[in-house]
């Protein structure tokens, strides 16, 4: 009798967790699929605007053209790596990673890729079971899950300013991809 109801328990509590753990593997698995589809879009966002062109700005206050681009990848390295990885942040005032001075277009395009590589691999490795810890997020409890959905939002927002800025010199941007 006790062996049945040892086995009933374990049956029991295997059809919930289980499910939970799958929606979370499920969520890392659909995040890396958009992932990997933004930043298909971004670089050819980025191969798209010309040289000459990357020190655009719509107006003096914003940011430019590059500026919004190394923004992005910083805005990756710190979400994937520090929040989400626990990787001390870097400092965006001395960083000279994410800077636009003395960097190419082949440069920046080159560091963002990598940036993307590197953050798709902890996401990769990342543990699951952590999307529902909480962290401070410019002063508001966030869980990791809203980290991973806050850096997508930040890649779309940043990358829609180098639409507008590619319309400004008269540019077509690429045709949107869905699911990114």
């Amino acid at each position: 009798m006790k062996r049945i109801l040892f086995i009933t328990t374990i049956l029991l509590f295997g059809s919930f967790v289980s499910p939970l753990f799958a929606q979370q593997d499920s969520f890392i698995k659909d995040f890396l699929e958009r992932f990997e589809n933004s930043r298909k879009y971004l670089l050819l966002v980025a191969e798209t605007m010309p040289e000459e062109n990357y020190e655009f700005k719509a107006t003096p206050e914003s940011l430019s053209f590059a500026e919004n681009l190394m923004h992005i990848g910083f805005a990756i390295d710190w979400h994937s790596q520090s929040l989400l990885g626990g990787r001390a942040s870097r400092e965006w005032k001395t960083d000279t990673i994410y800077k636009t001075a003395n960097k190419s277009k082949a440069e920046m395009i080159a560091t963002i890729d990598k940036t993307f590589d590197e953050a798709t691999e902890l996401i990769e490795n990342f543990d699951a079971a952590q999307l529902d810890d909480e962290l401070d997020y410019f002063g508001l409890k966030r869980t990791k899950r809203q980290i991973f959905l806050l850096l997508a939002d930040h890649i779309t927002h940043h990358r829609g300013q180098m639409f507008v800025y590619m319309r400004l010199n008269d540019l077509v941007p690429p045709r949107y991809v869905l699911f990114q």
